[in-house]
């Protein structure tokens, strides 16, 4: 089996079993809880769906990154928030519930937000000869079954099978760590020439894109009077995105597209951990 191949068929599974054990940990009350956080929640939504892209737009630009990067690293920027911000949150003693509403509301989201700004970043930098005639409607078919379909199963199985789904959480939640880890090595090797010839501004570009998003989403959650813990969760949920996610919309129009959202899986869990390390402290 080629890497492309390889890569096409993984990454709709590890993403299945990502989105799969998110709806293990979710009940209707995480959707419900957006009229007890509404503040919290429109503040970390206009960052996720507005802030989090234009960050990339500017740094795509900014780096210079040849066109499939740049509509890659605009993905990487649209991608929903992942589940492991929740367990950073909670970590940094930000407000959990808050962190586990934002991931739930940005996958749904995600259904209708990624193909939109997919084709506007296409439109964007890939002119000429780098332009793609990129069918939207079956990439939104897609995207639903891959992201909706599991997500509603795993709240299903919650719902009727409660203690098993607690049980068992953690095991789907460490397979589908395997999964992603797997993932992001075999995306590296396949496309190791296109990475390393890109390797610095690729690189500069996604830790901005990090960096950057942490820090504007937190600066922006206190000046609306947010509390240390709901700033928290709003900045990790910007600092730890499905890149999964990311990465399979990119593989449905290029494999080049996946490289942004594989080199930031490398390190955004350091530069999340550390920021979550620094807020337990000021948190607690």
């Amino acid at each position: 089996m080629s890497d492309s191949v390889f890569i096409l068929v993984l990454l709709p599974i590890s993403l299945f079993i990502i989105l799969f054990s998110l709806g293990l940990a979710l009940t209707v009350a995480d959707f419900r809880r957006v009229a007890v956080y509404p503040r919290g929640v429109a503040v970390g939504m206009a960052n996720l769906i507005f802030i989090s892209p234009l960050l990339a737009v500017g740094l795509a630009i900014a780096f210079k990154l040849p066109p499939e990067l740049a509509v890659g690293m605009v993905l990487l920027g649209a991608s929903p928030g992942g589940t492991t911000a929740n367990m950073l949150t909670h970590l940094a003693k930000g407000d959990t519930a808050l962190s586990l509403t934002m991931t739930a509301i940005s996958s749904v989201a995600a259904v209708f937000t990624v193909p939109i700004l997919l084709d506007l970043s296409t439109q964007w930098f890939m002119h000429g000869e780098a332009q793609y005639e990129i069918a939207m409607m079956p990439i939104v078919m897609k995207i639903l079954l891959i992201t909706l379909l599991p997500l509603g199963i795993g709240m299903i199985v919650r719902s009727r099978a409660t203690q098993w789904s607690i049980r068992f959480e953690p095991l789907v939640k460490k397979i589908a760590t395997i999964f992603f880890i797997l993932v992001v090595f075999v995306v590296l090797w396949s496309e190791q020439e296109h990475i390393f010839s890109n390797i610095a501004s690729v690189g500069l570009a996604v830790l901005c894109l990090n960096v950057f998003a942490m820090g504007i989403s937190y600066g922006s959650s206190k000046l609306a009077g947010l509390d240390g813990p709901q700033s928290t969760a709003i900045s990790i949920e910007l600092g730890v995105h499905n890149t999964t996610l990311a990465m399979a919309v990119g593989a449905m129009v290029s494999a080049s597209m996946i490289i942004p959202a594989a080199v930031y899986s490398l390190f955004m869990f350091f530069t999340a951990g550390a920021f979550a390390k620094w807020m337990h402290s000021r948190n607690s």
